[in-house]
């Protein structure tokens, strides 16, 4: 049963040893620290974080490697760096003292339909009361200095994943097509689908969009979605 559900992205920027003196994701590290906050304050018996990510896997463990992103810190060999998405998620849940167990997982960037399904249906199967972390960017296409440069195609696309946090549709999200998300650099659509499909059938009710700007050229997003009463 999942009692609430979190999404944010995981830029590396949210690890604050890599933004030096001036604290540039500041406003977005509240907004994500507000969801993950709302989300234990839900009284989950665990955490589950599902990342996208180059592959999926279940119940990945490992440590936050700072010095894989130029930051301080010892080298950590890369079987035991945790991926970005989780990287963030593990830090934002220390940050906030989470007082139950975290399972992390990664669902691949071009997962199709039926292992988004099965991934989802899995998860909103466990009998505990599950607290749904799910980390994901939307378009990187956003600006002529965004990591993919401009595209024009992604501002509908993006609009359409924005709209449907906010509203807690998980049938918009289900629509989003795989390939032009690929296009898109819209790196956060296999999690955000397999979101979708573990709430498919629990009703979102006072779904809260708590951040939506692109001050990289990437569009990042943050929202909570309560669960439904039992």
């Amino acid at each position: 049963m999942i009692v609430a559900t979190a999404v944010c992205p995981s830029p590396p920027l949210l690890l604050r040893e890599l933004t030096g003196g001036r604290d540039v994701a500041a406003d977005l590290r509240k907004a994500c620290e507000e969801a993950v906050g709302a989300l234990l304050a839900a009284a989950p018996d665990v955490i589950v974080v599902l990342g996208a990510d180059e592959r999926s896997a279940e119940r990945v463990e490992g440590r936050i490697a700072l010095s894989a992103f130029g930051g301080p810190g010892e080298r950590v060999p890369a079987a035991e760096a945790l991926p970005t998405s989780l990287a963030v998620a593990r830090r934002l849940l220390d940050d906030l003292g989470a007082p139950v167990p975290v399972e992390m997982g990664t669902i691949a960037f071009d997962a199709g339909p039926a292992e988004t399904a099965d991934r989802g249906r899995a998860i909103a199967g466990r009998p505990e009361r599950i607290g749904l972390l799910i980390m994901a960017d939307a378009g990187a296409r956003r600006g002529p200095r965004a990591p993919g440069h401009l595209d024009e195609r992604t501002f509908p696309v993006d609009e359409a994943v924005r709209a449907a946090l906010a509203a807690g549709d998980t049938a918009a999200l289900l629509e989003l097509d795989p390939a032009l998300c690929a296009e898109l650099l819209i790196g956060g659509r296999s999690a955000l689908q397999a979101l979708a499909h573990a709430r498919s059938d629990d009703p979102v009710a006072g779904a809260r969009l708590l951040y939506a700007d692109d001050p990289f050229g990437v569009l990042y997003l943050v929202a909570f979605w309560p669960g439904t009463p039992r």
